[in-house]
């Protein structure tokens, strides 16, 4: 147990990395379509590379983040009922939902996503549009991001059997990794504690 749970936190450690990276993905559409937008307004030009590269961009970020989304239990759940329920029952639902929902799915979307995104590299086809973009880049998202998912659905299963085992802490209790507004405070907190320290050595020295 102690190697699968090994396991889940690496694929937990890798999840947490995508989506606190993928973000910049949304930046970058978002800046394209700005600049489109002023481009076409400035010198009534534009082209459809601007805004198929907007949608590859959201595809990417959409999915490889949706393991980081379920790290972070925000996929939809129906709480007014869930949370009627005992922990271990809850517990029970979650076992059953990633290992007879979840990964059979991901399984399947992984088998007839990934040999057309092969096929779409060998062939490099092209978006029919005018100056439109190759297409296995969008492709290849799909396998990509739910193999991602995938693999977060099995950290959470190995969790969840631990605590049913009593080897692992409550899974459904609060993460201990902070937001983005929380290590902000803290590097606020840091700096302004290194400028007090610094002042006082300046005057100690004086």
């Amino acid at each position: 147990m102690q190697a699968l749970l090994a396991l889940s936190k690496g694929i937990d450690r890798l999840n947490a990395f995508v989506g606190k990276y993928s973000i910049w993905l949304i930046f970058a559409a978002t800046f394209i379509s700005a600049a489109n937008a002023i481009v076409r307004k400035v010198f009534d030009t534009s082209s459809n590379a601007f805004l198929e590269v907007q949608w590859y961009l959201f595809a990417w970020s959409f999915l490889i983040a949706a393991g980081y989304t379920l790290l972070h239990r925000e996929h939809v759940r129906i709480d007014v009922i869930n949370s009627r329920l005992s922990k271990k029952t809850q517990v029970w639902i979650d076992i059953i939902g990633f290992a007879l929902f979840l990964t059979p799915l991901c399984i399947t979307i992984l088998w007839l996503s990934t040999p057309v995104a092969i096929q779409m590299y060998q062939s490099g086809e092209v978006s029919g549009n005018p100056g439109g973009l190759i297409r296995w880049p969008v492709w290849a998202a799909i396998p990509v991001g739910i193999t991602l998912l995938m693999l977060q659905g099995w950290s959470e299963l190995i969790k969840r059997i631990a605590f049913l085992t009593g080897n692992g802490p409550d899974p459904m209790g609060k993460l201990q990794d902070k937001s983005a507004e929380e290590e902000l405070a803290e590097a606020l907190r840091a700096e302004a504690d290194r400028k007090q320290a610094e002042a006082l050595a300046a005057q100690a020295k004086a």
